[in-house]
């Protein structure tokens, strides 16, 4: 007893000698670099092979997502696994998966290339190219088992990391509040991604002020520090081809003139060669990590000098995976405009039912894609230790609330055309917006929306549109009436159609997948075609149809599609149907009668590259056989085109024309390379009138047709070239389509 009691006393005397026994303390600082900031893992590798102890990290950048991943508790080989399964296109850009948009959203976003802000018509440019959402949800997800942890002293290794404070410039350390927001603020590469706001500062990435914070890591404590340093080194002037190598030489200046201080005070510097690799070379993700694992083995020497003066063996607690979570409760601050209630309808809040990562994203890119929050932040804070959660979330309204946005289009129906939206959010009411598209070139176009946004209660829209094109029609394509009007001699027709329709709906979702609506509309329909090839009269115009509608519509839609243009899995459903009730009646033969149409299609990827897409459709007309302004019209390619006029490999447009017709088309997609698609194509279809009545739409098809295409996927919208062939007609054709179909 007095030997232990000896001891103690020793203990208590001497705190020196327990400190001596811990050995020295060591940090590690880790610095941005973009993609290259990947490096780290390589080197983290080492360091744990080799069983070096850390005590604290710091980082700026990529090396603060890094770093604080690793101090939060994820080994080395946890982050390479991580960061491999990680699309950083999608995750970098904001791209927000189709699924998360209402059909309105989904419609509203896939025609315009370039959207700016117009408040007080006054154009703006957003404070960076994209919004950095989906980092955040992704660092959120990782630190979930930190959640509540505010003092980053707590973490398994204690950790900071830096940010710049826009407004000043000034270096901002960050060690406390939520981990997944500190190192999103520190990554926030500028120009690229937003900035953050943290205690009312806005934040963009560290490097901008400090992108080696050695000097903090020795203030805390740190007895040897080891160094990763993946930024640019100066190059020659032969290197610099461009505006952007310039940009980033300049801005390279402070920072290798600030290492010149900063190396001394580290012990173990490593520098791995990043010298092939870019800020956005992250699909090179692998030979990156090998680059700093390389450099920290050149240092293999001095790291196990290290290991075998630090302290005994170590053991890190494993992070707990937490894949399922109730959320029991919602916390809600920084909203003014819209109210709690609006959120929780978008996220689809539901305190009954378990909850996974992947469906609390589509809850917040649901709230994302309406364009009303410039960021959306959120910690899921542990409860009890029964899995329940509250969802404490920290919203940014966006300020702009009118936007311009432009985009261009060239397809052989409609030619040239240039587009030029207005769009004012929260004109009438909180939840509403107005878009006005106006279309210039070669056919004079506008759209009006207007729409009410109730979620999951029946939103209501009001739409108006005029359109008009021109077509050379042959005669042998067009059906003859009895009062042809001596079309006979006639060989070729120059079809002019304006069509001016007003509509006015209400909608709903069904099942939340479903989108169900009907309305009442008004049509002013013109055909009319000045004759090519008319000896008797060369100026004469023939008008086939000058008359006003009146219909009642409903429709059922359903889109899981991935891509608008290029789907690679999903199913698509249409389904409309119009009672045409009124006519001011042009040719003196109007009948009540109605069109029923529907369209369903499949896409799956069963091969890497690969994608299979097939789809099936038809419409016919009930009643009134004298009105055939409004029959279904066949060929041609594109998309978004109105009325009954339907696209059709290896025809021209317009060239098939019945008032019922039945369709298939079979597509295979090889991804040659990212967003390159080589396209080969097959449809069918039987085309005329009465086409149910008489059983024909079970024969064997009239008309057939092939396509071999290519098409890219940009951000003006795809760019494609379809070489077409129809058997029939042993003939082909050339499409060509620029840019998003508006």
């Amino acid at each position: 007893m007095r030997k232990l009691l000896a001891l103690l006393l020793l203990c208590f005397t001497f705190p020196g000698i327990a400190q001596e026994n811990a050995g020295p303390k060591i940090g590690l600082v880790l610095s941005g670099g973009g993609a290259k900031g990947l490096a780290h893992i390589g080197v983290l590798k080492v360091l744990e092979e080799q069983g070096v102890k850390i005590d604290y990290i710091g980082g700026s950048s990529m090396g603060a997502i890094i770093g604080g991943l690793y101090a939060s508790g994820y080994t080395a080989r946890e982050l390479d696994s991580i960061f491999n399964q990680t699309n950083f296109d999608i995750l970098i850009q904001d791209d927000l998966p189709r699924r998360a948009k209402t059909f309105y959203e989904k419609e509203d976003s896939e025609k315009y290339a370039i959207t700016l802000p117009f408040d007080n018509f006054d154009i703006s440019f957003p404070t960076g190219l994209f919004k950095g959402q989906n980092i955040y949800n992704l660092m959120s997800r990782l630190t979930i088992h930190v959640s509540d942890v505010n003092d980053f002293s707590k973490l398994q290794i204690p950790f900071f990391c830096v940010a710049a404070n826009v407004e000043t410039g000034e270096a901002v350390i960050l060690d406390k509040g939520s981990l997944a927001k500190a190192i999103s603020a520190s990554g926030a590469i500028p120009t690229i991604l937003s900035p953050i706001k943290i205690d009312d500062q806005l934040l963009t990435d560290g490097g901008v002020a400090n992108n080696y914070p050695v000097e903090e890591l020795r203030r805390r404590g740190a007895d040897i520090v080891i160094g990763v340093d993946v930024q640019d080194s100066l190059v020659k002037r032969d290197k610099l081809k461009g505006v952007f190598d310039i940009m980033t030489q300049i801005s390279n200046f402070r920072t290798i003139n600030d290492m010149k201080e900063k190396i001394p005070l580290t012990d173990i510097y490593i520098k791995p060669d990043i010298s092939p690799f870019t800020v956005m070379s992250f699909e090179e993700g692998n030979a990156i990590i090998d680059s700093g694992k390389v450099a920290a083995l050149r240092k293999l020497t001095e790291i196990k000098d290290l290991a075998r003066n630090t302290s005994e063996d170590f053991q890190r607690d494993r992070v707990e995976k937490i894949d399922t979570f109730n959320i029991s409760g919602l916390t809600l601050e920084g909203n003014s405009t819209y109210p709690k209630a609006y959120v929780q309808g978008k996220l689809k809040l539901n305190y009954e039912k378990t909850y996974g990562f992947n469906e609390l994203n589509i809850g917040i890119n649901n709230l994302s894609a309406t364009g009303n929050f410039d960021r959306i932040n959120y910690q899921l804070l542990p409860v009890d230790e029964k899995g329940n959660y509250t969802l404490a979330m920290q919203i940014e309204e966006s300020e702009n609330k009118m936007l311009l946005r432009l985009g261009l289009h060239y397809d052989e129906l409609y030619k040239s055309s240039a587009l030029v939206n207005l769009t004012r959010k929260s004109l009438l009411f909180t939840n509403d917006v107005a878009s006005l598209d106006v279309i210039v070139g070669d056919n004079l176009r506008y759209n009006f929306n207007y729409y009410i946004d109730k979620g999951y209660y029946w939103s209501v829209g009001i739409n108006s549109r005029y359109n008009t094109f021109g077509k050379g029609v042959k005669l042998e394509n067009i059906r003859q009436s009895e009062n042809d009007g001596g079309l006979s001699s006639i060989a070729e027709l120059e079809i002019n159609l304006k069509d001016f329709t007003n509509q006015f709906y209400v909608e709903t979702l069904f099942q939340q997948v479903f989108s169900i609506g009907a309305g009442l509309e008004h049509k002013y329909l013109k055909l009319s075609s000045s004759s090519v090839n008319d000896p008797n009269n060369q100026n004469s115009e023939l008008v086939f149809d000058n008359s006003n509608y009146a219909s009642a519509f409903g429709y059922l839609k359903y889109d899981s599609y991935d891509n608008k243009y290029f789907p690679t899995k999903g199913v698509s459903f249409s389904g409309d149907f119009h009672l045409y009730l009124y006519s001011s009646d042009f040719n003196d033969n109007f009948a009540e009668f109605s069109i029923a149409r529907g369209t369903i299609g499949y896409a799956v990827t069963p091969f890497k590259k690969l994608t299979t897409r097939l789809s099936s459709e038809t419409g016919f007309k009930i009643g009134n056989d004298g009105t055939e302004v409004l029959d279904f019209f066949l060929g041609g390619y594109g998309n978004d085109f109105i009325n009954n006029i339907k696209p059709f490999y290896g025809y021209d447009f317009l060239s098939l024309s019945g008032d019922s017709y039945i369709k298939a088309l079979f597509e295979i997609d090889y991804q040659i390379w990212r967003k390159n698609h080589l396209i080969a194509s097959a449809n069918i279809a039987n085309v005329e009138d009465r086409l149910y009545s008489t059983g024909n739409w079970f024969t064997l098809p009239d008309f057939t047709g092939y396509a071999l295409g290519y098409g890219i996927d940009t951000f003006m919208g795809p760019l494609e070239a379809k070489y077409t062939y129809s058997p029939e007609l042993r003939e082909s054709y050339w499409f060509f389509s620029l840019g998003f179909w508006f």
